[in-house]
């Protein structure tokens, strides 16, 4: 039985030596451990029996991680040599498990008697950037088979011998006679027939001896115990940003080097291709992640969870679903093939344009006010520029928003900017596709995003053809009250106040001549009368428009509003007259059309509070 011995190193002493490297198998074979490609078996091409004869042979080796391991070998007794896998035609390893080892992977007898193996002064260099390494292992198993008459004898300066795996036999299920587990010495003793092979290790050796008794011929394997991680990185949900990427580390704790890392591209959603870790070292890792260069977004504009896989039974402790960007993973046990995701969703955002119709703006200078709104509250703002049919600053900051919280877009006219001038339509594009958000489809609409909404709106404002449009704006103002007189009047019953009427033409167009009619109904709590005393007052720019109290108002007291000026043939009967529901203004001549800053005129008239 030839004894594979597996090491995963961590400290390193440089010297003079045999320089070498170690093979992977190709493939598991039929009897192989899951964990078939943790092993990387050391190649004895350049064995020298001479110097390992003579006071030990020097070797470095060259490990895929880019640890360097050196030791002296030391040979005494039956001849002994490198050969290729498998030793023969009924050698577990290389027939039934760990298939197509390159290189001289085992040390073979070339005469049948005792040979002993010394491996002393072992030292591991880690890579650049990585501290010391405290923690690695040796494994051994047969690299021939182990028959009557033959045995293996194991002894090491370490840990404890442990099982680790099997290579099954090329027929049967015989194994050798096996005994030592738990201590410092494992020994092997040959049964009849084809025979499997025991896989021991044991941790952080710095010398190993090994006693070979071959009836005919036997021979032991090295190989250094490695364990993998890959950590990817996928999407659910959209990007903030078309721009943004994101980087993925697998880093050494101790001391922050990159060990290996990965970085998202295109536009698609992942997984991305992994950063792959194969480490001889037991070395404390930390999982990370960061934005690429070029990103537009943070990485707090994502949640970020991790989850990981052991392909192997193993006590490593796993995340599954921990929200972090940064995670202390601990270090890998030998064996180990682990894979690990960060999954990013976003946090829903939202943003608002603007965008005109056919003929642009109304007037030169009108500008429009874009506002995303959380109930009351103003979240994001923007206020155009740009004349005629050009936008400038019309689009909203990208805000980050609650999931489940609604939000809505609304805008208003800057300035002397009417809306009324406008046909307003709203459409909303979701860059998660995927999304069962329902999106508003009118201004002023609702919207309660998911995680990984992206949500755009736009607001297309449409000048309408040229009109004269008439809007009201109301207002009181308390003059005095029963209590406090006119010091710091308060709106109780009894008040009396200043009621007016702001009347505006937002359109280009001219109001035909005497056509301006006002039938306003009164607040409930409001009394009209004989003391109503209006007042018209001329806006700049001037109405245009004239005004004769005892002509141009009328009132009304009946139960709907009359259609005509000469349907108010009421006569208040008293100061504050509780019978008058509507007043009615006709003020004469033709009210001016807008230049963009809309003509107006005040109608006020006093009312008591009841």
């Amino acid at each position: 039985m030839a004894l594979l011995l597996a090491l995963l190193m961590l400290s390193f002493g440089a010297g003079r030596a045999e320089a070498a490297s170690c093979f992977y198998a190709t493939s598991q074979g039929s009897t192989g451990p899951a964990n078939w490609n943790s092993y990387c078996w050391l190649d004895f091409s350049g064995y020298n029996d001479t110097a390992a004869r003579g006071g030990g042979q020097a070797m470095s080796y060259t490990l895929p991680d880019g640890t360097t391991m050196t030791f002296t070998l030391t040979i005494s007794g039956a001849g002994i040599a490198g050969a290729a896998s498998p030793s023969w035609t009924g050698a577990a390893i290389g027939n039934t498990a760990f298939l197509g080892i390159g290189g001289r992977p085992i040390l073979y007898q070339t005469a049948a008697g005792t040979t002993t193996a010394t491996i002393s002064n072992i030292v591991l260099t880690p890579p650049a950037g990585v501290s010391q390494i405290t923690s690695y292992m040796f494994v051994a198993a047969d690299g021939e088979s182990s028959n009557e008459g033959e045995s293996l004898a194991f002894t090491t300066n370490g840990g404890n011998w442990v099982a680790l795996d099997n290579a099954g036999p090329i027929s049967g299920s015989t194994y050798p006679t096996s005994s030592g587990f738990g201590t410092k010495t494992f020994n092997v003793a040959g049964v009849a027939g084809t025979v499997g092979a025991n896989i021991v290790g044991s941790s952080t050796p710095t010398s190993l001896t090994t006693t070979i008794v071959g009836g005919g011929l036997q021979g032991v394997m090295f190989a250094v115990r490695f364990a993998s991680i890959r950590l990817s990185l996928q999407l659910t949900g959209a990007r903030a940003a078309a721009a943004d990427q994101f980087t993925f580390n697998i880093n050494a704790t101790s001391g922050g080097a990159t060990l290996a890392s990965g970085t998202s591209s295109g536009t698609g959603n992942g997984p991305f291709t992994a950063a792959s870790l194969t480490t001889a070292s037991a070395l404390p890792l930390t999982l990370a992640q960061t934005m690429a260069t070029g990103s537009t977004n943070p990485l707090t504009d994502y949640r970020s969870s991790l989850t990981c896989t052991n392909s192997v039974s193993s006590s490593t402790p796993l995340p599954s679903g921990v929200i972090s960007t940064s995670y202390s993973f601990g270090a890998l046990q030998f064996g180990d093939l682990v894979t690990c995701t960060f999954t990013n969703t976003v946090f829903p955002h939202l943003q608002l344009t603007k965008a005109l119709g056919t003929g642009g703006r109304r007037f030169s200078t009108d500008q429009f006010v874009m506002q995303i709104n959380q109930g009351a509250t103003t979240l994001a703002t923007t206020t155009t520029t740009g004349t005629t049919t050009t936008i400038s600053t019309g689009t909203t900051p990208q805000i980050l928003v609650s999931a489940g919280t609604a939000y809505t877009f609304t805008e208003a006219g800057s300035g002397t900017t009417s809306l009324t001038q406008y046909t307003a339509a709203m459409t909303c594009t979701n860059a998660f596709t995927g999304s069962t958000t329902t999106l508003p489809s009118a201004v002023g609409g609702a919207v309660t995003p998911q995680m990984g909404d992206v949500i755009s709106c736009t607001i297309t404002n449409t000048r309408k053809a040229a009109n004269a449009t008439l809007t009201l704006v109301k207002t009181s103002s308390v003059l005095s009250d029963p209590v406090n007189g006119a010091t710091n009047p308060k709106m109780i019953p009894g008040a009396i106040v200043q009621y007016s009427i702001l009347v505006s033409n937002t359109g280009p167009t001219a109001v035909d001549n005497n056509s301006v009619l006002l039938i306003d109904s009164l607040p409930s709590q409001m009394l009209v009368g004989t003391a109503a005393t209006p007042t018209f007052t001329q806006g700049t720019p001037t109405s245009a428009l004239t005004f004769t109290a005892s002509t141009d108002i009328k009132y009304s007291n009946a139960s709907t509003a009359p259609t005509t000026f000469a349907g108010c043939t009421y006569t208040p009967a008293a100061a504050y007259d509780a019978a008058v529901k509507f007043i009615c203004v006709n003020p004469k001549g033709t009210m001016a059309g807008s230049t963009g800053t809309p003509p107006n005129f005040t109608i006020s008239f006093r009312a008591q509070m009841q």
